[in-house]
């Protein structure tokens, strides 16, 4: 028996990856460095709850306009979080 689970992802991550890419331009020092976009959009990521899917069309046709506007707000709120926490951080280390 061989299952192919290629097709499950986290609805939330494409959203918060195009969120992160979005936001970067705001963010020079952090736009420069990719891997500090990586940890932005973990840190973002890690804040919302995962919502794994197969389908984007299926999981978007169940969901009401309320339902979404909260998810994109929640979004939104996360990965704003994180860019600032990570130039908070990357402060810290520039001090220290």
């Amino acid at each position: 028996m061989n299952h192919d689970f290629s097709s499950i992802y986290n609805h939330h991550e494409r959203e918060v990856l195009s969120a992160v890419m979005s936001l970067a331009p705001k963010f020079p020092v952090i736009q420069a460095n990719g891997d500090l976009l990586c940890d932005v959009a973990c840190v973002a990521l890690n804040r919302l709850p995962p919502r794994y899917i197969r389908h984007a069309v299926d999981f978007l046709f169940y969901l009401t306009e309320h339902e979404r506007r909260e998810i994109d707000a929640a979004i939104e709120e996360a990965v704003s979080y994180a860019f600032n926490f990570v130039q908070a951080r990357m402060a810290l280390r520039a001090k220290g």
